[in-house]
């Protein structure tokens, strides 16, 4: 039987998505034990087996290969939004779409909390997190803006300060998580963080 065009080149993208996740697992393996910046991109080549030339392939920046693949990414987050928004109060819709990315990382704890405290550690990848949460931020804003009421002076404040306050859950969430002995996953632990913003806000 001979492979169709559209079946070599499946298996080709299976085969190449398989090399990047194990580059990827064998850096932050080596970035968690070793340090980020202590960790050269020549350092995660030796270790596979691989030139860093072939790393390239796969990386633009070493700082991709922990920032690059976040699970929960601005385009992907603003339309699990969209569609939940249409029968969910905002808020309750932003915890949703967030408890999904949550659920995706409960299926491969080791990894994730890994990359969490590699993030944590290391100051150019806090920054680059939370330029990638601006982002969505500001994609999220658009769709919330049209279920919070605005203000009558500063226009989109309210669900700024929504989408905002939904990515402290998160950024709690995940800081809690990743510090903790493993017993609670990290869907609990955003549900814990979303109910108390609402606990506190009601409480007022």
């Amino acid at each position: 039987m001979t492979d169709t065009p559209s079946a070599t080149g499946g298996l080709r993208a299976l085969a190449r998505a398989s090399v990047r996740t194990a580059i990827a697992d064998r850096a932050l393996q080596l970035f968690d034990e070793q340090g980020y910046d202590e960790t050269t991109v020549d350092d995660i080549a030796a270790a596979m087996g691989i030139s860093g030339r072939t790393f390239f392939r796969y990386f633009a920046t070493k700082e991709d290969v922990v920032i690059g693949d976040l699970i929960i990414g601005g385009a992907a987050l603003r339309d699990r939004v969209a569609a939940l928004i249409v029968e969910q109060a905002p808020w309750h819709a932003l915890h949703g779409a967030m408890r999904e990315g949550a659920e995706e990382i409960d299926a491969n704890p080791v990894r994730w909390r890994r990359t969490m405290r590699v993030i944590n550690s290391t100051a150019s990848l806090r920054a680059r997190n939370i330029e990638k949460h601006l982002t969505s931020s500001a994609l999220l804003t658009p769709v919330m803006s049209g279920h919070v009421a605005p203000d009558p002076r500063l226009g989109d404040l309210p669900a700024r300060v929504v989408v905002s306050s939904a990515f402290a859950c998160l950024d709690s969430a995940l800081t809690s998580w990743t510090t903790a002995d493993g017993s609670v996953s990290l869907v609990d632990t955003l549900d814990i963080a979303f109910a108390a913003r609402l606990d506190q806000t009601a409480a007022r």
